[in-house]
């Protein structure tokens, strides 16, 4: 029985994680970085991971130019956590974006969050700038919305975008402010106000903006031969899914393959905006997403996780596996296709080395440098732990996979009609209540079972050894983690976007209540 992808020391994989080296680019120059991050957007949503509509020509003819990551994860089931993942390189237990309210419950940053990113944690941005880059983000950052977490405290230059999820009270802001977007560091106006998103057409120029932020901040950096860094972190595939007018009705897979549609026409853009400028093969490109397909949004505002079990929220492969794709014309070789296990802590450390810097040393990373597999098509031998708020729920070596918790979501949501895993039943696996399995893990082999339908049997040879390749890892793991400081505890509605700076001179600001925090409440 060959077990070759599981045959890794803990030395090697510490080594690799913990202190990986840079690496000197040929012609001694760092590339300037562009990170997209969409949101819920699945595996199975673009034609070259098999979406039989083929209405991602652009996202597709990136692959055949460049690297397709086909085993590529988030750092959690959900927007906020996964997101403050790959700007630190650190899973959410460490960096905070958890919560201990109730065991393994996923929680992220709505507008009553009093929490946000630790200003003790490194961003990426901030690694940068040590290199003499300038940085950006444009669209959702999700980490956090009071003064003290926003982008230009953790070393953004630019921000255009906004500071939560383009949810609206739709109705009363009187109860709940509308979410504000942001110029840098003023608010220029807020969704469903100045922003509008049609909730009944699914119509809103927001990706268009979004597009032409990035163009303009391409076409600066080129013009001033800048260095830079560019986190594309656009929101249209989340509900309310919405596109522009030129893309409303165009796809054969309703509202949500509008967004995608305009999304991949973007991405297209982008990419010949770099090609014009003459900088394509000084830019290293990176897509992906932040979390699994949201199944329970229905069939109009959700995307597809392929042949993956469930989606959003949860641990199995349907929430975590991202579609992923790196394209740097002149140094990835076209049309490769890396089975390396990928995370977007990966990220983190991956563009400090493009940068030629070291990563931090006073804190533990979980992200890899994958220069080598960039370059060189290494495979470098790690495993990848599924942490669903506190508690780590399974780990993948090779292409095994363990459970040591099991649960889809709880049978109060689900009696309200929220499902994580519509039309998809394994006992046990996708139950309704947490199911512990710490002293026999249930097993699956991802080669041959993708949607984790048939666990290994105990009594087999085959599980045995695997157990026994995959348990010192997790202990490990588990006796040297020092979690962070939960950051996603506690709520409060007088921290709501109720004066954002700015509103001022725009006549918006709204009265919040008396201070009156409160324990989150995390039904996930």
């Amino acid at each position: 029985m060959d077990f070759k992808f599981i045959q890794s020391s803990l030395i090697i994989i510490c080594s690799f994680i913990c202190s990986c080296t840079s690496k000197v680019l040929s012609n001694g120059s760092a590339p300037n970085i562009i990170i997209m991050l969409m949101d819920d957007m699945g595996w199975g949503d673009l034609g070259v991971f098999g979406e039989p509509s083929k209405e991602t020509p652009n996202l597709d003819w990136m692959a055949a130019e460049g690297m397709l990551f086909p085993n590529f994860y988030s750092a959690n089931p959900l927007c906020s956590p996964s997101r403050a993942a790959l700007l630190t390189g650190r899973l959410p237990i460490r960096n905070g974006f958890y919560s201990t309210n109730g065991h393994a419950r996923n929680a992220y940053t709505p507008q009553q969050i009093v929490g946000g990113i630790p200003k003790e944690e490194i961003l990426i941005p901030e690694m940068l700038k040590k290199a003499g880059y300038i940085s950006k983000i444009i669209g959702k950052w999700h980490l956090g919305h009071r003064p003290q977490f926003l982008p230009l405290q953790h070393g953004f230059d630019e921000w255009f975008g906004a500071p939560n999820c383009h949810f609206g009270p739709y109705s009363s802001k009187e109860e709940t402010p509308n979410i504000p977007v942001y110029n840098n560091s003023e608010m220029v106006g807020r969704y469903y106000e100045d922003f509008m998103i049609n909730r009944k057409t699914g119509e809103s120029n927001l990706t268009q903006i979004y597009l032409e932020e990035a163009l303009g901040y391409i076409r600066r950096q080129a013009a001033s031969h800048q260095r830079f860094f560019m986190y594309w972190a656009i929101d249209s595939t989340h509900a309310p899914v919405y596109a522009s007018e030129k893309f409303i009705g165009k796809s054969q897979r309703g509202r949500y393959g509008d967004a995608v549609m305009e999304i991949d026409h973007s991405v297209g853009l982008i990419l010949k905006e770099l090609q014009t400028q003459g900088i394509s093969e000084n830019t290293f490109v990176f897509f992906t997403s932040d979390n699994g397909a949201a199944l329970m949004s229905g069939p109009l505002q959700a995307g597809s996780n392929g042949p993956f079990l469930c989606g959003k929220e949860t641990t199995f492969e349907g929430g975590m596996r991202e579609p992923a794709i790196a394209w740097w014309p002149g140094h990835i070789k076209a049309g490769q296709v890396s089975y390396q296990l990928g995370s977007v802590m990966d990220l983190f450390t991956t563009s400090l080395s493009l940068a030629g810097l070291q990563p931090p040393t006073d804190r533990e990373l979980d992200g890899l440098d994958l220069t080598h597999v960039l370059l060189e098509n290494r495979i470098i031998e790690r495993p990848i732990f599924y942490y669903r708020g506190n508690e780590m729920m399974a780990v993948r070596m090779g292409l095994y996979k363990a459970h040591y918790w099991t649960w889809s979501n709880s049978w109060e949501e689900f009696k309200k009609g929220i499902d994580f895993c519509p039309g998809q039943s394994i006992p046990v696996v996708t139950s309704h209540t947490q199911e512990e399995h710490t002293q026999q893990p249930i097993i699956f082999h991802l080669g041959r079972d993708l949607g984790e339908k048939y666990p290994i049997s105990v009594s087999s040879a085959e599980y045995q050894a695997v157990l026994k390749q995959i348990s010192p890892v997790v202990e490990k793991h588990r006796k040297e983690l020092v979690p962070g400081m939960p950051q996603l505890n506690m709520c409060d509605l007088a921290v709501m976007n109720w004066a954002p700076a700015g509103c001022e001179k725009l006549g918006k600001c709204l009265k919040g209540p008396e201070t009156n925090p409160w324990k989150c409440e995390w039904p996930h």
